[in-house]
């Protein structure tokens, strides 16, 4: 079962999950509802969406966290990523707030907006066996927003290894290979071939 209700976010776990055999992801269920994401650690969080949905469902569940670190903002947003702007920030008042964030900060240099973007993605089975694994990629904070594809931050950060280009300049498969999700998620496939051997 797939724990996450974003929609973007679902489709990209999906694209990255397709290439391991058997595998067959999901959705989450309409009936669940949404899970409060209070913790500490983005491990917290994956922890507590994957378990919610597999106590509610009685199947293996997948969920994941991410954070975007920006070095100047002394790590923030962090684990509020997706609430960075408020509890019902659209992707656009996120973007618009770390860009304020920034400027307030005195971080218009290039050489002053580093980050690094951090995913958590777990897998809760039923008995209690867990397995996790971490994914992340180094960048910069773009000074504006570039490019139409992808979700969330992706106008805005510039990956290592990306040609100076934002996330959302990218084809989904380009960003997969770089990204911290697609980095995230290859592993965890990796741990479900194992466990499952």
């Amino acid at each position: 079962m797939l724990a996450s209700a974003n929609p973007d976010k679902a489709a990209e776990i999906a694209e990255i999950l397709s290439e391991v055999p058997g595998l067959v992801l999901l959705p989450r269920p309409a009936s669940v509802p949404e899970v409060v994401e209070d913790g500490a650690t983005l491990v917290d969080n994956a922890r507590l969406k994957a378990v919610a949905i597999m106590e509610a469902t009685g199947e293996p569940a997948v969920a994941d966290d991410t954070g975007l670190e920006v070095t100047a903002l002394h790590g923030a947003p962090g684990v509020y990523s997706a609430r960075f702007a408020g509890d019902d920030a659209t992707y656009a008042d996120n973007v618009d707030k770390l860009i304020a964030e920034l400027a307030a900060a005195g971080a218009m240099e290039p050489s002053l907006r580093s980050a690094r973007f951090r995913t958590v993605a777990l897998v809760a089975f039923p008995g209690g066996d867990e397995l996790a694994a971490e994914g992340e990629v180094l960048g910069s904070i773009a000074t504006a927003p570039a490019g139409a594809n992808g979700f969330g931050y992706d106008p805005l950060f510039i990956p290592e290894g990306g040609g100076g280009r934002t996330f959302a300049q990218m084809s989904p498969t380009e960003k997969h290979g770089l990204s911290h999700r697609g980095r995230a998620f290859r592993s965890l496939a990796d741990k479900l071939r194992e466990y499952r051997e």
